[in-house]
């Protein structure tokens, strides 16, 4: 059973939107609808629906189909699906019988587990194309396999050299992945997936599993960890590009260690601040509390925006108190440690970063402008504004890491990090501008793997690199779009009459003004 809302929408209002949705006439944008109610979750497309329960199983969820009409929109839900990139790029736009929803269930479950859940869900189809409504060339957000694929790459000391595993994972074992790792304590209060005690919970609150036949037993734990965040990057790109010489430093970590030639799947809904959050708590947006980057909150009668450059540095206002992040797992563990968040908004417990510097009134060191920026590409940094930016907030996380890992930063020096977290934008934004496979994309790999390079060499200057493990690792994918598969369902909702909120295109509200 999923778990009571504190709002119960009218019935007839979400039935008239989501037929609305389902009008045949949209079927080239709208993918699939999901709903719940107290017996349980639906989704449904033009071409079946499915209705399911889930049950707690005593080690986390079971689901069971209780009714299933035409085809079950849901009903494929394969990890391998569009891998390598060739068989990506081989069913460009892939309509709803040919893509695959990895782990859908306990997507779906976890987001309605939140208070401010949204009463419709409206996925886009792979191909819907709204850059007329604020959308871009390359998107991401759905359940399917392409926009849900993250990479995962894990090296270094205390990781076994797998190479690439013909496997995946999800986002929320990421964290407790790493603890297994660093050989972090159990925390004493944890929970699983299902919200009950469990003894081995190495967070408070642990929905994901730790891979731990990634974990080489024979050796000692790392003294560092050092992870890196590609917004956004496809998978399938990177690993391509790896392979052919392209990002010579991910081609190292990979060498190093283990690769989910998979991919790590994001959590519902896969966009950006949700997924940095489960990455850096083992707990899926539903249950951490950054529930979108974008929503509705009944309770205060307000939108809550959290992925924003001005709410970043607050952004974790919303995440639970009963939700344990890596940084405070690693101080419960480790009192006397020093842990690291660059440009990184979920940083709540890490002893310095970006937006710990920006919340106390400071400001890090000013990028330098296009012309004098290192490791951007010059066909690009200057005609494009989203480039620039993000290329110069990049670099401005680049230099508080060296600094840190260095002689210090802004005239302070600092321990060595046992965690450091670094994100990087500029993936995201170029493949949302020009697609994935579009050469500004390309470009910008080849610049994030610089970066990432420069981390690496700060890691050896410092005599730590052979103690030191690092890990790879994206918040969702990147999937594009078709430019002459346009339209809008606004017009479809309006005609319902139902008072309504579309936030972020794609989460319905019903009843509000």
């Amino acid at each position: 059973m999923r778990t009571p809302p504190a709002f119960l929408p009218d019935a007839e209002e979400v039935e008239a939107v989501v037929g609305a949705l389902l009008d045949r006439a949209l079927a080239p944008i709208v993918d699939l609808v999901v709903i719940a109610d107290d017996e349980g979750y639906e989704a449904r497309a033009v071409d079946g629906r499915v209705r399911f329960t889930r049950a707690d199983d005593g080690a986390g969820w079971a689901f069971t189909e209780t009714l299933v009409e035409g085809r079950n929109p849901l009903g494929d839900q394969a990890t391998d699906r569009f891998s390598p990139l060739a068989d990506e790029r081989a069913v460009p736009w892939p309509t709803r019988d040919r893509t695959s929803y990895p782990f859908a269930y306990e997507m779906v479950a976890q987001v309605f587990d939140h208070p401010a859940a949204p009463d419709v869900i409206c996925q886009h189809t792979a191909a819907h194309n709204w850059e007329d409504h604020g959308g871009e060339r390359g998107e991401h957000g759905s359940m399917g396999v392409v926009q849900a694929r993250a990479p995962f790459v894990i090296a270094g000391a205390g990781v076994k050299a797998h190479g690439i595993l013909s496997r995946a994972c999800r986002l929320v074992d990421v964290a407790p992945t790493v603890l297994a790792l660093m050989g972090g304590a159990p925390h004493p209060e944890g929970v699983g997936l299902n919200g009950r005690r469990r003894d081995d919970a190495l967070l408070q609150r642990q929905d994901g599993e730790a891979q731990v036949d990634l974990i080489d037993g024979r050796e000692a734990p790392p003294d560092h960890v050092v992870g890196f965040l590609m917004d956004g990057c496809n998978a399938n790109v990177l690993y391509d590009m790896a392979a052919r010489g392209e990002a010579p430093n991910v081609a190292r970590l990979m060498a190093m260690g283990t690769t989910m030639g998979h991919g790590a799947f994001s959590s519902a809904p896969t966009v950006t601040l949700p997924n940095h959050t489960t990455i850096l708590t083992g707990a899926h947006p539903g249950h951490h509390g950054v529930l979108n980057n974008a929503w509705w909150d009944r309770a205060t009668g307000e939108q809550v925006i959290t992925n924003s450059p001005a709410t970043w540095p607050w952004a974790m206002g919303a995440l639970r108190g009963d939700v344990e992040t890596l940084y405070e797992a690693v101080r419960r563990t480790w009192p006397d440690s020093f842990t690291l968040a660059a440009n990184e908004p979920c940083d709540r417990g890490a002893d310095f970063g970006t937006f710990d510097i920006l919340r106390a009134g400071g400001r890090p060191e000013r990028p330098p402008g296009a012309d004098d920026l290192p490791f951007a590409t010059e066909r690009f940094v200057r005609p494009e504004k989203k480039y620039r930016t993000a290329s110069r907030i990049d670099h401005t996380g680049l230099e508080l890491t060296l600094g840190v890992w260095g002689d210090g930063y802004q005239g302070i020096g600092y321990p060595r990090p046992r965690f450091t977290w670094v994100n990087t934008s500029l993936t995201d934004a170029a493949m949302h501008q020009g697609g994935p496979y579009s050469d500004i994309a390309a470009a910008a790999v080849r610049d994030t793997d610089a970066r990432i390079g420069e981390v690496l060499a700060a890691v050896e200057r410092s005599g730590a690199f052979d103690r030191t493990a690092f890990f790879l690792v994206a918040d969702h994918g990147m999937e594009d779009s078709n430019p002459e598969v346009t339209g809008d369902w606004g017009e479809a909702l309006a005609a319902t009459g139902v008072p309504l909120r579309d936030e972020a295109y794609t989460w319905i509200y019903t009843g509000v003004p």
